[in-house]
């Protein structure tokens, strides 16, 4: 299986289709009282940047810090907290010499942290929820996930409907990734993220990750957020693990990273970072030895 040439993200930690570079792991630090998996755990800014700096030692190629739960169910908190939440973070670990990406639909909130230091905007709505983050986002000329979206976390999953979940996928990411190229995103600044579990059933989440080829065909780098969440947990019923815990479901998102690099994604974005990062060291170290890159 051949990758389509990519644009490289974030200089020469991006893909390429001729060469070895590895999948680049995302560590997360969630800045709220009620993420799904981790909620309240790192809400204090010390312990955010702690933890932060801990993924990194851990193997993280970038951390990504969200002031805002996008899990199924959540209501939206205002810009000011938002911000709040995370601009201390994302200065601090920038100040360290961390390459930091914001999790954030805002505009506003993306403009102060790329102020701050942020190196990557993580979009969940790939550009959708604010009119004005596309603009921002070719003003700045600044790295951007653009994720599948089809609308806000309350009421996200009465819009999990598809005929064919792949096809429709791909195509409405391609359309976002048109909208940003119109708004003069330059190519090379775009990655796609699939949206694993944003209105989408179990069934159409293992949908997609089967069809992973299928959106790297679209040829902009594809990150796959898929750690943790609810549609691993039927993978989970071994060595007395419950499915309904999510720090329950690590292996299993492990097994998924492993996966997803090995198919050719330009990164994964996880909770548990060191097995992330041996997987992605070991698909690497198998792309150099047999020369092929997938």
């Amino acid at each position: 299986m051949s990758t389509p040439t990519v644009a490289a993200p974030l200089g020469d930690t991006g893909p390429s289709a001729t060469s070895t570079r590895r999948c680049q792991v995302m560590g997360i630090v969630n800045v709220t009282p009620d993420s799904f998996s981790d909620g309240g755990r790192f809400l204090d800014v010390d312990a955010a940047v702690a933890h932060g700096l801990d993924l990194v030692r851990q193997g993280a190629d970038l951390v990504d810090v969200g002031g805002e739960s996008t899990r199924p169910g959540a209501v939206r908190v205002s810009e000011g907290e938002e911000l709040r939440r995370v601009l201390p973070v994302v200065e601090a670990l920038s100040d360290a010499g961390v390459r930091v990406s914001v999790d954030t639909m805002r505009a506003g909130v993306a403009a102060a942290a790329v102020a701050a230091g942020a190196d990557l905007v993580n979009d969940v709505s790939g550009g959708l929820a604010d009119p004005a983050m596309l603009p921002f986002l070719a003003e700045a000329d600044v790295t951007c996930v653009l994720m599948h979206w089809r609308a806000h976390s309350q009421v996200m999953q009465q819009h999990a409907h598809y005929g064919s979940v792949v096809e429709e996928v791909r195509s409405e990411l391609g359309r976002r990734c048109e909208a940003a190229l119109s708004a003069g995103v330059r190519e090379e600044r775009i990655v796609i993220d699939p949206g694993l579990g944003f209105a989408k059933t179990s069934e159409h989440s293992w949908s997609l990750m089967a069809a992973l080829p299928r959106l790297i065909s679209l040829g902009f780098p594809l990150l796959v957020g898929a750690s943790r969440k609810r549609f691993l947990a039927e993978c989970v019923d071994y060595g007395g693990l419950d499915g309904a815990r999510p720090e329950d479901r690590d292996d299993v998102s492990a097994a998924v990273a492993t996966l997803a690099a090995a198919t050719g994604a330009w990164g994964v974005r996880v909770h548990s970072v060191a097995v992330a990062a041996a997987a992605s060291r070991t698909v690497s170290r198998l792309r150099a030895d047999t020369g092929s890159a997938h």
